[in-house]
């Protein structure tokens, strides 16, 4: 004969119902939550202001060096002008010497350079240097009018390449 044996079994319950947080401990998560999403969405609003910045001041400085560097070259072939033109006064009928003067105004003209007015305007000390003071050449002449021009002056955009030497009227 089989022999029964009795088992005893605890019985465990299992309680499914989450502890309760007070209505002001819920507030109080509730405001620490939103106050960390506030700090951080400041973080990123900093942090993509001052990466927009960076760009802009890198756009700046490469624009900057870009200009510095094409105003040296034109520093720098400024003098190749005066001789085309010292030459051009000494043969003005030279179509050689006409044709390198045009090339190269043309040149300037495409990189943005261009000569300074001179003869006929009034005295700018900012775009002129007077090198002489003659008497006007006549009555109708106003004082500080430029007679004459001794050297060219260039812009390079809005900035003086080199001011333009001029004799002035008394």
């Amino acid at each position: 004969m089989e022999e029964k044996k009795e088992v005893e079994i605890e019985t465990v319950s299992v309680d499914d119902t989450k502890p309760e947080v007070s209505e002001d401990k819920q507030t109080e998560i509730i405001e620490q939550l939103n106050s960390k999403i506030a700090e951080l969405n400041d973080k990123y609003l900093r942090i993509a202001a001052e990466l927009e910045n960076t760009r802009r001041r890198a756009s700046l400085d490469i624009e900057s060096v870009s200009r510095n560097r094409a105003m040296s070259v034109a520093e720098k072939i400024l003098p190749v002008m005066d001789a085309v033109n010292a030459a051009l006064k000494h043969n003005p009928d030279d179509e050689g010497i006409k044709t390198m003067e045009r090339a190269l105004e043309n040149a300037f003209a495409q990189i943005g350079i261009v000569k300074i007015e001179t003869v006929g305007e009034k005295l700018n000390p900012q775009f002129h240097n007077a090198i002489q003071m003659v008497d006007k050449p006549d009555e109708k002449t106003p004082t500080n009018t430029i007679i004459e021009e001794m050297q060219t002056g260039y812009m390079f955009g809005d900035t003086v390449l080199r001011p333009a030497m001029v004799v002035v009227s008394k």
